[in-house]
């Protein structure tokens, strides 16, 4: 590692990242010379924070990345609803999700958003999930103890394991504050060995972005620089007559430039110059143009096909249209899928919990259980051909006197 006095400057798609900049900050977002900042230095810095504060910074100011998040949140978000098992009665079972939809109503952190409620806050978990590779927070109860007020989230940038105690800790400035509390809920996305905190996945694509970044700019200030095709006029001085001055030649060919150069600029789009054979007129610009822009997309393509992998989505997800097949864009959306349901699992595993607590405290002697619908978007014709053969085999099976009509009712109600 470089000496803490040995500047040390990043270039991060016009951000300055300097690791080791004395600063009363410890990170410092805003706006240089009209571009992005990033600047982070060695006062109070843990890896875990720097890390988190950088997900954040690609996703809000790189346009893939920003994407790539959007594009995970509202795939995992899908519809959903609260399910209530293991009760006594039908009429337990529709009181009991009664009471979870109004839950679901006040769930939502930002109160003065008026009608948000678990549609909002969903995407808001999974942004946050994928992002920062975790999410949590406390379950709030209402003063009188007869339900959930509210779900609070806390950063999870300043949540670090405690290297003693092996629990939660929150780290903000001087303050420090135990997490192992039964109100406090903690999801991490992909936890490994170690801290088990979780991991973004954003995780492997910040050093290939940052070249995605470097490409475009380099892409940017090329374009900029050939630009259009201008014209180049070249006008060829005529030569002295007999007995002329060389003041009075010069005055006359300056003046005859000059007239010649008033008339181009005079030249509407619709009109033609007219001029004696001494002046020339063609078009500059760069020649290879249709190569020099391959190149440029085939890099670029390149490295969004990088970024893509790394994030673990296809580029055809993201907008990019590559001549994808029919065939294998629904092979790399069905695989995406499954790996939503992964995620939606987890997800579900504290909806649950939440909902478990406001049936425990409305008094109600149940569980819960949360569905992710994702029918309406993931292998929905393949579903339906599936549904539809097993009709028929049940028609067929009636027919033939092998199922009774009260197993054939009840196996149809399953396909509906």
């Amino acid at each position: 590692m470089k000496n803490p006095t040995e500047p040390s400057i990043f270039q991060f798609r016009g951000a300055a990242v300097a690791p080791y900049r004395t600063s009363r900050q410890n990170l410092q977002f805003g706006a240089a010379r009209g571009r992005a900042n990033f600047i982070w230095s060695r006062d109070s810095f843990t890896p875990q924070r720097f890390r988190i504060n950088l997900y954040r910074f690609l996703r809000d100011n790189i346009p893939l990345l920003s994407g790539t998040v959007w594009t995970w949140s509202r795939l995992s978000s899908g519809s959903t609803h609260y399910e209530a098992i293991e009760t006594s009665s039908k009429k337990e079972a529709e009181e009991a999700e009664k009471v979870l939809g109004e839950m679901a109503l006040r769930i939502y952190p930002f109160s003065f958003q008026r009608g948000a409620g678990l549609e909002s806050f969903l995407p808001y978990l999974f942004s946050s999930l994928y992002t920062d590779g975790a999410f949590a927070g406390f379950a709030l109860v209402s003063a009188d103890q007869s339900g959930l007020e509210r779900f609070l989230p806390v950063d999870v940038a300043h949540i670090e394991v405690s290297e003693k105690s092996g629990k939660l800790l929150y780290h903000d400035g001087d303050r420090e504050l135990r997490l192992d509390h039964a109100d406090f809920y903690y999801l991490g996305l992909s936890a490994e060995g170690g801290a088990g905190l979780g991991k973004s996945i954003m995780s492997a694509v910040p050093f290939v972005a940052y070249i995605e970044q470097q490409l475009v700019e380099d892409m940017h200030r090329s374009t900029h620089n050939a630009g259009y095709h201008r014209l180049h006029v070249r006008v060829k001085p005529p030569e002295k007559m007999a007995g002329e001055t060389d003041k009075a030649y010069v005055d006359r060919i300056n003046a005859y430039f000059d007239e010649t150069v008033s008339m181009i600029k005079e030249c509407a789009p619709e009109d033609n110059p007219v001029t004696w054979d001494n002046v020339e007129i063609e078009y500059i610009g760069p020649g290879n143009i249709r190569s020099v822009g391959n190149s440029w997309f085939l890099n670029h393509r390149a490295m969004v096909e990088e970024i893509c992998a790394g994030t673990n989505l296809a580029p055809f997800m993201l907008g990019y249209s590559y001549g994808t097949t029919h065939n294998w864009a629904q092979f790399k959306y069905d695989l995406v899928m499954r790996q939503v349901h992964s995620v939606q699992r987890q997800a579900a595993r504290f909806l649950e919990w939440l909902g478990n607590i406001e049936l425990g405290l409305k008094g109600f002697n149940c569980r819960c259980r949360f569905i992710f619908d994702n029918s309406f978007t993931y292998l929905s014709s393949e579903k339906q051909e599936i549904n539809k053969s097993r009709a028929e085999n049940l028609i067929r099976f009636y027919q033939a006197g092998l199922i009774s009509k009260e197993r054939a009712e009840k196996e149809a109600e399953g396909l509906l």
